[in-house]
């Protein structure tokens, strides 16, 4: 195992921290393998972070489960950890420094940037956080290197007394708070959150702070109760009646104002139109596969004046606002975490998050364990 406690110590510029490290490498063929490789070297601009936390995020499930990408790879981006080095000309971070990093920055000049549309920017596009092969992420590792361009604007401080499994949610708390923001709520409007998973939750907490009336959807029992605590209405079990009956009930028949999908099952996009109002907005964040077929009539989206949006992934303009709301405390995202793993048992949690029962929800895996 790497030590840099005299580097820790002495406060010191150091290069790498030489040696080798556990990392869970995905092999292809939906195999993912605890193996010892090289602890990643670092160049100038560069630091290289001990990961401390990584959350499992269901777009990293997907690469795997689907074989999307070329092995080999070390996937996982909800990363908190330690400054464990740093490379020639950082000056805004130091050895020792707990920090969170995002693993996309956007050039911030190009088309899509101006336009902030920055999950199209093609250095977005690039992953700038790597434990070695082609940058995927890392987090499912002990070490991470973080590139020149993330490390000038994707990397937050984590504050004294914040936990690094709690700064681990700043990533996908960032996603989140996008795509409420895409969808303009208004206080006091009717909004259907459809799926109560870990992100579906963070939805129906933002909302609360939104000030919206929610009704939320989930087939599992215990994540209805969740919603109820984490400030919806009413929760429902999507596949009876009771739920349109009752947005109805709200509304004088009209339907939601406002529907977030935050779940990719078979017929949820349909069902979110049809349980929204003539001119509602409906926001699509789940739907991440090119092979997911959605059948609308057009007439539903023309005629009834409908609004279909889309949000995906992070915004570099919400970076310090997701990080106040996770490291202040307004979203209480340790009480989703159900499960935690150490990295040498990381295939356990993959198969737990791939398969959810009604005791799972947020998977976090701990590389130092």
């Amino acid at each position: 195992m790497p030590t840099a406690n005299s580097s820790l110590e002495a406060g010191t510029h150091v290069a790498s921290a030489a040696g080798t490290m556990a990392a869970a490498v995905y092999r292809g063929a939906q195999t993912v393998a605890v193996e010892q490789i090289p602890v990643p070297e670092i160049g100038s601009g560069e630091i290289l972070i001990r990961v401390e936390a990584c959350g499992i995020c269901p777009t990293d499930l997907k690469k795997i489960a689907y074989d999307l990408l070329p092995p080999p790879r070390v996937f996982g981006h909800e990363t908190a950890g330690v400054v464990a080095a740093v490379g020639s000309g950082v000056t805004k971070y130091k050895i020792g420094d707990r920090v969170i990093v995002f693993h996309h920055i956007p050039c911030g000049t190009c088309f899509y940037c101006k336009y902030k549309l920055y999950a199209q920017c093609a250095t977005y596009k690039k992953t700038g956080v790597t434990a070695g092969f082609e940058p995927a992420g890392g987090g499912f590792s002990q070490y991470v290197r973080v590139m020149d361009w993330i490390v000038e604007g994707g990397v937050e401080k984590i504050p004294d007394g914040v936990s690094f499994e709690r700064a681990s949610f700043v990533e996908p708390v960032n996603t989140c708070l996008k795509g409420i923001k895409a969808a303009t709520p208004q206080p006091g409007e009717v909004c259907a959150i459809l799926g109560q998973g870990p992100i579906g939750l963070i939805f129906t907490m933002m909302a609360k702070l939104e000030k919206l009336r929610t009704v939320a959807t989930d087939t599992m029992a215990p994540r209805r109760e969740l919603a109820m605590k984490f400030g919806a209405e009413a929760a429902f079990d999507p596949r009876g009646n009771e739920f349109s009956d009752y947005v109805k009930s709200i509304t004088d028949g009209r339907g939601a104002d406002l529907v977030l999908v935050a779940a990719s099952a078979k017929g949820i996009v349909e069902q979110a139109v049809a349980c929204s109002r003539p001119g509602a907005r409906i926001l699509l964040f789940a739907q991440t596969s090119h092979k997911e077929r959605i059948e609308l009539s057009g007439a539903s989206i023309c005629v009834d004046e409908r609004t279909l949006l889309g949000s995906y992934s992070a915004s570099v303009d919400l970076q310090k606002e997701s990080a106040d709301l996770v490291f202040g405390g307004a979203l209480p995202v340790e009480e989703l975490i159900s499960h935690r793993y150490p990295l040498s048992e990381i295939n356990k949690g993959i198969e737990r998050a791939l398969h959810p029962d009604e005791g799972s929800l947020k998977i976090v895996v701990s590389p130092q364990q």
